[in-house]
């Protein structure tokens, strides 16, 4: 299971309204990059047909097979504090993240 903070349900919420099509969700995926190995992405997109359908903080969100398997069991933050990151994946899986924190091993 992938969960959301409230205040990342909130943003996400916000920005779909702002930039998404009505058949488009979020999409939390991970790719190669970075400066550890892999890299946290989101874009919205529509489903694709081995997608997986996630909902919690009643947003629902698109994660591809592949990316659930590095992302089962992380949290999806986002701070726009003064020192805020934005969106931050808190992921128990990572044996390493970089500082930047879109990055990890």
């Amino acid at each position: 299971m992938i969960t959301l903070t409230k205040s990342a349900a909130t943003k996400i919420e916000a920005l779909r309204a702002e930039k998404a099509t009505p058949e488009q969700l979020l999409r939390i995926f991970v790719e190669p990059g970075g400066c550890s190995g892999f890299e946290y992405g989101m874009s919205f997109d529509e489903k694709k047909p081995d997608d997986r359908t996630l909902e919690d903080q009643g947003v629902s969100f698109l994660v591809d097979p592949t990316s659930f398997d590095y992302l089962d069991g992380s949290v999806v933050d986002f701070d726009d504090g003064l020192s805020g990151k934005g969106f931050e994946v808190k992921n128990p899986n990572a044996s390493s993240t970089c500082g930047c924190g879109r990055s990890f091993n």
